[in-house]
């Protein structure tokens, strides 16, 4: 039996404690993590202080459904890039009235994606007072194991825009 993909690792008091504390909300747009990242902001206690909802944008149909980001809006823009999770955070916080947008995209394996992305790549971005973009690189193609990363990474990027702001 594998290690549980929702870990104590994953920094979500921290970030739940500064948003309840601020009276600020998010809302999250995942794919890869496949919801890890918004499990993790609900795991805390008190999570409806701040969080608002949450969208697994796994698809190109999913991600017209759901956040109404049409293929003309894609133009110049590719999947898996810093750029287009800047999009989806910004589209969620929009649509659910949020302080924050939190967004990540990648390639969680066993293989790399279409884009020619390696599995282990993933892009995060935070969208409202404060904007942040980063690029994730693990090396490792374990499925569950990047998941967790990529939640890991996007909650601390959250957690940088917090205390930026």
């Amino acid at each position: 039996m594998g290690e549980p993909v929702i870990s104590h690792q994953l920094n979500a008091d921290a970030v739940g404690r500064l948003l309840t504390e601020r009276g600020e909300t998010i809302a999250v747009a995942e794919s890869s993590a496949g919801g890890l990242i918004s499990a993790a902001l609900l795991s805390v206690a008190g999570a409806s202080a701040y969080f608002r909802g949450g969208v697994v944008t796994y698809t190109g149909v999913s991600r017209v459904a759901l956040l109404g980001i049409s293929d003309e809006m894609m133009e110049g823009i590719r999947a898996s890039t810093e750029q287009y999770a800047l999009l989806l955070a910004r589209a969620v916080r929009e649509l659910l009235g949020t302080t924050w947008g939190l967004a990540e995209t990648g390639a969680t394996g066993p293989t790399g994606n279409r884009y020619g992305d390696a599995a282990g790549h993933a892009c995060f971005a935070v969208a409202g007072p404060v904007e942040l973009a980063i690029m994730l690189e693990t090396g490792a193609n374990q499925r569950e194991r990047n998941m967790t990363a990529f939640a890991e990474g996007a909650l601390n990027l959250l957690q940088s825009a917090l205390r930026t702001a």
